[in-house]
């Protein structure tokens, strides 16, 4: 698989036109797993809610036009207080988040504008993704027409039963974990909802569904440090990793 650096490349230097793309971004979750009553895209970190890290990368991002955010409602004054306060002047609409995932997916691309030619659907509390792993997966997608965000399985992989005895062990040289961006042209994410919907599947995954099209997912290689706050535990992971970035860039201008 090429490089991230090589991708970027493509992106910045290619003379074909950049395809217009809108970003997705789902934060309409109930962050049960936080344990607290603050959904956890507005929980701080570093300083800065959760969401706003998430935000500021893909208003950052040079291959992005637009941003719709779904939301609870409860949380629509808190997206448009952060819209402010950071600058998020890509964001065009906040539209209210469905039961699921995939329904607040299609809600938010009911928001698109009518030029839009991709769509990059991005988790609201994956918010350490950088512009680069942005700009580097709607390259490809632009290529391909559907890319991710992916990173290697590198721990060994255990297949078990139901009550957890292992029956065997998976070879992990093919084995990936899904992340996102995942970018794909709207026709196909349009078709793929289309058939979930008929099929009466919910997946947590928009890659799923575009698959169970036919079309070829390509996966883009992207840093370890693009994780998903779910947990408590990985909030502290975060802010240990926002740091040293922090720390890295004023030794940097220093």
């Amino acid at each position: 698989m090429r490089s991230l650096t090589k991708r970027i490349a493509k992106l910045l230097l290619s003379p074909r036109p950049r395809e217009a793309t809108a970003a997705i971004v789902l934060a309409a979750g109930s962050s049960t797993r936080m344990g607290g009553e603050l959904s956890k895209q507005f929980i701080e970190l570093c300083g800065i809610p959760v969401l706003a890290h998430t935000l500021l990368a893909y208003q950052a991002s040079p291959a992005i036009r637009e941003i719709i955010v779904a939301a609870r409602r409860e949380d629509f004054d808190r997206v448009a207080a952060i819209r402010r306060e950071y600058g998020i002047t890509k964001l065009r609409h906040v539209t209210a988040g469905g039961k699921s995932r995939q329904e607040s997916a299609a809600r938010a691309f009911a928001k698109i504008g009518p030029d839009i030619r991709y769509v990059a659907v991005a988790d609201g509390a994956r918010c350490l993704t950088t512009p680069a792993e942005i700009n580097a997966v709607c390259a490809e997608a632009w290529h391909c027409r559907a890319a991710s965000a992916a990173q290697r399985v590198v721990g060994t992989v255990k297949r078990t039963n139901a009550k957890g005895s292992v029956t065997g062990t998976v070879a992990r040289e093919n084995l990936w974990e899904a992340q996102t961006p995942q970018v794909f042209h709207v026709s196909l994410y349009a078709a793929a909802l289309q058939r979930a919907r008929r099929e009466g599947l919910d997946t947590t995954d928009d890659n799923a569904m575009v698959e169970r099209l036919g079309q070829r997912v390509q996966l883009v290689e992207c840093s370890r440090e693009n994780i998903k706050i779910t947990t408590p535990e990985d909030l502290r992971i975060a802010t240990a990793i926002l740091a040293l970035r922090i720390a890295d860039a004023e030794e940097a201008q220093s």
